[in-house]
């Protein structure tokens, strides 16, 4: 898994639209291997590729675990890794700060109380809540990145109490999954209404393997499930990570990536739909880098983002680059 195709990315390259817009980007990862090519430098040179990102919230992705010690506190040493890294680019003077860290936790587990307080303890008063994805792949072979999430996951009682206990501490719950799984996620929803919980990548409609050639099909039963999802007012929509190759949009294997203009052309309805359904003030624009760099740039995602918010007041534009995930993390101005 390695995100480094600059030479790629750079047959693209569009001219910033609406520079001095305020983004906070709810959603990216670090990898410290740098095998996987995505650390603190190339984050920032992302950051800095001209659209106005002033904050924030790195997403857990199993990134610099403890090697040692009880398992359930083994994924603090991602908290470590990614709060470190918040604060040596504070030190460098960057104009993007790591405002939020969503961490991981086995939410079903007995311990989950102390490891919250560790995570809190360690991320630097960064610690906004928990990302423990029910996404599972029923064909993982035709995936690029299968989650292997336990069946029924998110019907477990003891999962479900575990996220009622982020809601009751003041914790979000993340989570990310497939099309395929929306209504299992709809039944958590309503079982847990006093959590908020933040809908990650649109539900992933998956377009490879056996879900090649089915979009319309899966298209339309997606938004039967997200009209149903909207309904429940404790959710949060993120609006991006549909570049991820399982999507089976198919940029990362040509010869050029797509430009802004086109992307906004073939996912549009997606983001237009979903803002239709939950309104502006429960939605938030993700990158979800660098998984999407390997179709498109951050500056082609963002661009794509304001041709779109073009067609919205100016109050709902600002609550999608910025305001929802503001409220919604906790981040201070």
């Amino acid at each position: 898994m390695v995100f480094r195709n600059d030479e790629w990315l750079a047959q693209t390259i569009e001219p910033v639209l609406d520079p001095e817009r305020e983004i906070v980007d709810p959603h990216h990862h670090l990898w410290p291997s740098e095998a996987m090519g995505y650390n603190l430098d190339e984050f920032l040179g992302d950051m800095e590729s001209g659209h106005k990102v002033v904050q924030t919230v790195f997403m857990e992705c199993g990134a610099s675990y403890r090697k040692d010690g009880p398992e359930h506190l083994m994924p603090l040493g991602e908290t470590e890794f990614v709060a470190d890294a918040a604060d040596r680019a504070v030190e460098r003077g960057a104009a993007t700060t790591i405002a939020g860290i969503v961490a991981h936790a086995d939410l079903r587990g007995e311990h989950l109380d102390e490891v919250l307080d560790a995570h809190d303890a360690l991320a630097g008063g960064r610690f906004r809540g928990i990302r423990h994805a029910g996404a599972r792949a029923t064909h993982p072979d035709a995936f690029r990145i299968a989650g292997s999430a336990p069946e029924g996951l998110y019907a477990d009682d003891a999962f479900r109490r575990g996220v009622a206990r982020l809601g009751a501490r003041g914790l979000t719950y993340d989570t990310w999954h497939y099309h395929y799984q929306n209504r299992d996620f709809l039944a958590l929803t309503k079982a847990v209404p006093e959590t908020t919980m933040v809908l990650d990548h649109f539900g992933t409609p998956a377009g490879v393997g056996p879900y090649a050639g089915q979009r319309e099909e899966i298209f339309a039963a997606w938004k039967d499930d997200i009209a149903a999802i909207a309904e429940c007012s404790n959710v949060v929509a993120k609006l991006g990570g549909l570049a991820m190759p399982d999507n089976g949009f198919g940029w990362d294997a040509r010869d050029t990536p797509p430009g802004s203009e086109e992307m906004l052309e073939v996912q549009g309805r997606y983001y237009r739909y979903a803002i239709a359904c939950f309104g502006a003030d429960r939605c938030m624009f993700e990158s979800n880098f660098p998984v999407d760099r390997w179709s498109l740039s951050y500056g082609v995602y963002w661009n794509a983002m304001k041709r779109l918010a073009a067609e919205y007041t100016e109050p709902e534009r600002v609550a999608m680059f910025a305001g929802t995930a503001r409220r919604i993390y906790r981040l201070d101005t």
